[in-house]
């Protein structure tokens, strides 16, 4: 009989999930609280303020509109292809990411212009106003995607048991589908503005960032809500989502429900009650900025490494007995080693945070680097930064081969599954941390429009630098995560495959020969080289998409600085809302092709009789790889480029207004895209290629 401890986690563990994960949300609308209570400056700064929310809610209502459609058509195509329960979960999956979108979204413009009237006080309570908007934005994640998949758990097993592991890839599909069109749709809207401002306002007029004669800047403000902070919101929702699923997918098929099961809920139950500890640690501290935020990390991981332990040793005090998947061999694994397992999903993360903070942060020498090669001119600024970039890569692939070879070792392939949900359990504190990137970004364009001192300007800088760094850290974190869940998401498509044609196998066929992904079959190597490609099609359509609506708004931005002369006089009001316009309609219609490349691709591969369930195992495995390495480069060479601006800007390399700042400038425009829109839309692409994978199984084989 198994102690109490033990029974009462078997028999309600994930409901004592859902109440951590209530917990977390509690938290947040105590931050919301908080912020709201503290002062949001003068009039101006709320007139600005109010201009940046409005341009935001504009653009994610009409971007909800768009989605809906295809979401709905999706919905009838799912419950009529596949069944109710899956499309019921896509439905469920799509809601929840898209409100997690609208819910970061809203946080950051209450946050923004608190953090600006702050830090006209002190750096201390601006860096508390941006964090804990951040952290509202973490917490609430991390509790709808918990709650959102626990629940839909729960219910199923009640109502529908047969299909209660089946349908929950309609969740992971849903979730990451919207995340896809969140991602692209405001990354596209947040850079195009940013480049055609910085291209016209700081190249050709000689205008700082911000600057209210610049008629891009409020579509530029109104870009990091939509972009930076919508669209993270959702892809970490869905990361998270798809990465507790896959966890429970692997515990169901391979070793059975309840405790494999159960475990992954309790684990990301915990880590959220950590992550709350991690919060006020950030608040209480009187380190700088960037060691505070990295303590906060620190100190979640901490205290989830030390409540994982009993827990672990009570649910798996008999080990389990696992019969591999993709080697047939049968192995017993330790609650010890389970627990390492766990230990490595945390290392993991770490390692993910200090490798892309040193690749990206003003601190260290690959900033540095592009900062100096910029006094030679735009051409080596920009080999530089695409050369920092590659080099990003080398550390986190190394961590995450690791990873999976530990992790594999310790628990088989329920280990790499408890390691990558342990991984993404902290998403609470690390989302707080890429959430605080645009609020200070936001803030500091409040405080030059509003005309607030240089001093708070100086104090706004400075958190926006570590805001940059913070932002390509999470962008690593979770493109990180992607890689250690690639044996995973493979395995998951290999045990569904299998159990589907066991069913429905004919007697006496061959099925090792059907399963055999191996390098000596060209079928397999078909489906390496066509989801290798699928990364840099997706991004090659992205990066065009940015290309022309920033040509769109330096187009609008000079007719209005060559009409009206007394703009650049501060004599006229530009026309902001012309450049919001573009930038709104450009991403809504640039959205659409790249979003659903993935799901074609997958499709169209499974429905050709000569390529089929073999050569889309190899496309699987193609994407992961070619898109891991895309986008660790991306995100940390476009952290790069823009630090390497800011590093000049504090008046190293001649400064403000120098053919060094100039050169710099460049490298930031071309780093744009690669950091915000194509980069991080790599992440969420590569899931749905798996989730559609896995989903379409029975439909086509």
């Amino acid at each position: 009989m198994p102690p109490p401890v033990a029974s009462f986690l078997l028999d309600s563990g994930i409901p004592f999930s859902l109440v951590c994960a209530v917990l977390g949300l509690g938290f947040a609308f105590y931050l919301i609280k908080t912020i709201l209570d503290s002062p949001a400056g003068n009039d101006r700064m709320k007139q600005i303020a109010s201009a940046i929310e409005e341009g935001a809610k504009a653009y994610l209502g009409r971007q909800v509109r768009s989605i809906s459609i295809i979401a709905a058509v999706l919905v009838v195509l799912l419950a009529v292809a596949k069944d109710l329960p899956t499309a019921v979960g896509f439905l469920l999956g799509a809601v929840c990411s898209l409100a997690a979108g609208f819910i970061g979204m809203r946080i950051a413009v209450m946050a923004n212009v608190r953090t600006a009237q702050g830090a006209t006080e002190s750096r201390k309570k601006a860096l508390q106003a941006a964090f804990n908007g951040g952290a509202v934005t973490g917490l609430l994640v991390v509790g709808l995607a918990l709650l959102s998949v626990g629940i839909f758990w729960l219910v199923m097993s009640k109502v529908n048991p047969e299909k209660a592991v089946s349908s929950l890839v309609g969740v992971a599909l849903g979730a990451s589908l919207i995340s896809v069109f969140a991602r692209l749709g405001g990354g596209i809207y947040t850079k195009a503005a940013d480049v055609g401002a910085d291209l016209v306002g700081k190249v050709e007029s000689n205008l700082d960032e911000d600057d209210p004669r610049n008629p891009a800047t409020i579509a530029d403000n109104v870009g990091d809500n939509v972009g930076d902070c919508a669209g993270m919101a959702a892809d970490v929702f869905e990361t998270y989502a798809v990465s507790l699923i896959g966890a429970v997918l692997v515990g169901a098929l391979t070793v059975g429900v309840g405790a494999p099961v159960v475990y992954p809920f309790v684990l990301g139950g915990l880590a959220i009650i950590a992550s709350i500890i991690g919060v006020v640690f950030v608040n209480v501290t009187n380190l700088k900025p960037a060691s505070a935020l990295m303590g906060g990390v620190l100190v979640s991981a901490l205290v989830s490494a030390v409540a994982f332990w009993p827990v672990t040793q009570s649910l798996f005090a008999e080990g389990i007995k696992v019969k591999d998947v993709l080697t047939g061999v049968e192995a017993t694994y330790s609650a010890g080693g389970i627990y390492m397992a766990a230990i490595v999903g945390l290392v993991m993360t770490g390692a993910a945070v200090l490798i892309t903070n040193y690749y990206t942060s003003t601190e260290y020498a690959p900033v540095r680097k592009i900062a100096e090669a910029s006094v030679t001119g735009h051409a080596t600024n920009i080999i530089a930064g695409l050369a920092v970039g590659q080099h990003a890569t080398a550390l986190p692939v190394a961590c995450i081969a690791a990873s999976i070879w530990l992790s594999h070792s310790f628990a088989g392939l329920y280990g790499t599954a408890v390691a990558v949900m342990a991984m993404l359990a902290m998403a609470g504190i690390i989302i707080s941390l890429d959430a605080f990137g645009p609020i200070t970004d936001n803030a500091g364009g409040i405080a030059v429009m509003s005309g607030l001192p240089k001093e708070v300007r100086a104090i706004t800088d400075e958190l926006d630098a570590v805001g940059n760094t913070m932002k390509a850290v999470t962008k690593g974190y979770a493109i990180a995560s992607a890689g250690l869940a690639a044996i995973v998401l493979f395995g998951s498509y290999y045990v569904d495959l299998k159990h589907h044609l066991m069913d429905h196998a004919a007697p006496g066929a061959d099925l090792g020969t059907v399963l055999d992904f191996s390098l000596k079959d060209p079928k397999v190597i078909i489906g390496l080289f066509i989801g290798g490609l699928l990364p840099y099609v997706f991004s090659a359509f992205s990066m065009n998409a940015v290309g022309r609506a920033a040509g769109a708004v330096v187009t609008e931005v000079r007719r209005q600085l060559a009409a009206h002369p007394g703009i650049l006089k501060g004599e006229d009001v530009p026309e902001y809302g012309a450049c919001v316009d573009i930038v709104t309609k450009a991403a809504l219609k640039e959205m659409i092709v790249p979003a659903l490349l993935p799901v074609v691709a997958v499709v169209l591969v499974a429905a050709i009789p000569a390529l089929g369930k073999v050569v889309l195992g190899g496309v699987l495995v193609g994407s992961i790889v070619t898109g891991l390495f895309m986008g660790i480069s991306m995100t940390s060479s476009g952290g790069a480029w823009d630090n390497a601006k800011k590093y000049i800007e504090e008046g190293h390399h001649g400064g403000k207004g120098s053919e060094a700042h100039k050169a710099s400038v460049t490298g930031d425009t071309v780093g744009d895209p690669y950091k915000d829109t194509s980069g991080p839309a790599i992440n969420p692409m590569i899931k749905v290629v798996n989730i559609v994978a896995i989903l379409i199984i029975p439909i086509f084989f």
